[in-house]
């Protein structure tokens, strides 16, 4: 019996747009199923052109891609997205769209009749809506809902995609307290063992809370992986921040990182 190959593997992946700069350096890492992986840096480092490539968004300027073995290199969009979802980080348009008509966009890739849905799509929609609380908002448009209610409709789309992978980009931004720890509450209990969800984010205790892995960047390169509450220290936070930081864990043992002050250079 041979192994099976990891869900994701990035291979020697490197990203340089048209002016020169090299967003992605090199990167390389696998992930398996049915984990919640953070992905952690500074703006800047990477985070967003590397989710990007993976999705096919933007062209990989060298090395691969697997989904299952497999290169995304090649791939139409529709393959891609029976294996991959996406959350963006902010919704730049929504064109009207209602709540149902949003969250029905996700079975596209599954369509064979481009002017209608089956009845299965259409049960498949309303239990995730449900699901994720956003059902009695079915008629609402997007652009008029609350930014945590925009969130778990955004999530609830990518979700009936039914993809091996879901790359999630800040998905608390803007977000306050409770909306933050309810949308990483949907986030965990959205893993499943064939699927795992990469999310970038910048609250890096609300990582090491919720991810079973983090993936740390810097500058386009791979700083650190593995379990945030072994690899997350003061001195990551240092090197990676800039940023002179307490980290200790609370009563629960749960990691906390308290930033004190920003240790480079600045100009008045």
């Amino acid at each position: 019996m041979t192994d099976e190959p990891p869900l994701l593997e990035l291979s020697g992946l490197n990203k340089i747009y048209e002016n020169g700069f090299h967003a992605v350096k090199n990167v390389s890492f696998t992930i398996e199923s049915g984990l919640l992986v953070g992905l952690i840096g500074p703006n800047g480092c990477g985070k967003t052109s590397m989710m990007r490539c993976i999705n096919q968004m933007h062209k990989i300027s060298s090395g691969d891609v697997l989904i299952d073995g497999e290169s995304v290199l090649g791939k139409t969009p529709a393959d891609i997205a029976r294996k991959v979802s996406n959350v963006p980080a902010e919704l730049k348009a929504s064109f009207g769209l209602t709540v149902y008509e949003t969250v029905m966009l996700g079975r596209y890739p599954y369509l064979q009749n481009v002017w209608w849905e089956t009845d299965e799509d259409e049960d498949l929609v309303e239990d995730v809506m449900k699901k994720f609380g956003v059902y009695e908002l079915r008629d609402r448009p997007l652009n008029m809902l609350s930014s945590g209610e925009r969130q778990r409709a955004l999530i609830a789309k990518a979700y009936v995609q039914e993809p091996r992978l879901m790359l999630v980009d800040e998905p608390t931004a803007h977000l306050d307290m409770k909306y933050k720890l309810e949308v990483m509450e949907y986030l965990n209990a959205m893993v499943k063992k064939d699927m795992s969800i990469l999310v970038a984010e910048h609250d890096i205790s609300l990582m090491a809370r919720y991810c079973k892995k983090c993936i740390i960047m810097k500058r386009g390169e791979i700083y650190a992986i593995g379990d945030p509450k072994e690899v997350i220290t003061e001195q990551l936070i240092q090197d990676v921040y800039e940023v002179s930081a307490s980290v200790g864990f609370d009563k629960d043992g749960e990691l906390f990182v308290l930033p004190k002050r920003y240790t480079g250079n600045y100009h008045l």
